[in-house]
């Protein structure tokens, strides 16, 4: 599939890091390094706005390895770029770690998927049906 993509920045396209990866390495789009204290919040900027087919989303989800060495995180993982959004796309990076952490201009700061998506016509009805779980919530499968 081809997609319209718009680069602001100088950093590479998104792109798969592997044949095997789905999501691909999307930049931070900075003049400067901004730091993030502990429990803090930032908005970074990518650079990047993109035109998606009808049926389609692009998901942003972090880094696995800035989850786990520096405590980033995206607060509303995986985070959902509609069809029909032209905006920049900017990623919420959240710190919990007990550390303030730098991004540097053109550290790869996510991953971007694109998948396809379904929409739903509701039927609105008095008794769903059963299933072998049932009811059952956390914990109810062992």
């Amino acid at each position: 599939m081809r997609v319209k993509i718009i680069n602001q920045s100088n950093n590479p396209l998104p792109a798969y890091a592997t044949s095997g990866a789905a999501g691909m390495d999307i930049h931070a789009f900075l003049s400067e390094p901004i730091t993030i204290e502990p429990f803090e919040r930032q908005l970074i900027p990518t650079g990047l706005y993109i035109e998606l087919p009808e049926g389609f989303e692009a998901q942003i989800r972090m880094r696995s390895s800035w989850a786990l060495k520096r405590g980033l995180i995206l607060p509303n993982a995986p985070a959902t770029i509609d069809a029909d959004y032209r905006g920049h796309i900017q990623v919420i990076l959240a710190n919990i770690s007990k550390e303030v952490q730098t991004i540097m201009p053109g550290d790869r700061i996510a991953q971007m998927v694109i998948a396809k998506y379904e929409k739903v016509a509701w039927e609105a009805v008095e008794v769903l049906g059963d299933t072998e779980r049932g009811i059952g919530g956390f914990g109810s499968t062992g």
